[in-house]
């Protein structure tokens, strides 16, 4: 399993976001992308799971021995980012089996789950009585529901308490696959290990 990156270059009209990225990240490890607000971080992690096409350059994910590209790299990913939608007129439960179902998955126990994640007894509530910490915690439920070989988590401690940031250090120590990860915080560097990639610089 390998994630590369070749000459990855982003513009917008009158706007360079990064230039000739080229990175190659293995299984069990994580790579940072790391750098100030406005620096592309979610621009390109969004890239590596092909929401958004760069202007030059492409992302390769090799997985089983098959190089693939494009939305072909969808059905082996997890995302988690403050863009991703939750459905608030919808209960936890509904969400989780609506996602479940898109996806082709056939999942059970999903009070466990919600128990694992700090929602216990929440699962007949609707989304939208939620606070923004526990609308996160649904969004790391559904990443992780088909167990991703690769993980990309967008500022992945955001509206998060103590408790939470817990659990998405032992969620990047425990992953097998690869992990991408992007974070303004220097601070959070300390529980992840690998590559490291910084724009805005």
């Amino acid at each position: 399993m390998k994630l590369i990156l070749v000459k990855i270059t982003k513009t917008f009209p009158g706007q360079k976001v990064f230039r000739d990225i080229s990175v190659e990240v293995n299984k069990g490890q994580t790579l940072i992308i790391n750098g100030p607000n406005g620096s592309g971080k979610t621009t390109l992690i969004k890239i590596i799971s092909s929401l958004l096409l760069p202007t030059a350059g492409k992302v390769v994910f090799n997985y089983n021995g098959k190089d693939l590209t494009g939305s072909d790299i969808l059905p082996y990913i997890g995302l988690v980012t403050p863009d991703l939608f939750v459905y608030d007129e919808l209960t936890a439960f509904e969400n989780l089996n609506f996602f479940a179902e898109v996806s082709g998955l056939v999942v059970a126990n999903f009070e466990i789950k919600l128990a694992q994640f700090g929602l216990k007894g929440r699962g007949y509530d609707l989304v939208g009585t939620y606070s923004s910490g526990m609308k996160q915690r649904l969004k790391y439920i559904l990443a992780l529901m088909r167990n991703p070989p690769l993980l990309l988590l967008d500022e992945p401690m955001v509206n998060l308490d103590d408790q939470g940031k817990s659990m998405v250090e032992d969620i990047i120590k425990s992953h097998d696959g690869i992990t991408v990860v992007t974070t303004n915080e220097k601070e959070n560097l300390k529980y992840v290990g690998g590559r490291e990639i910084r724009l805005g610089e």
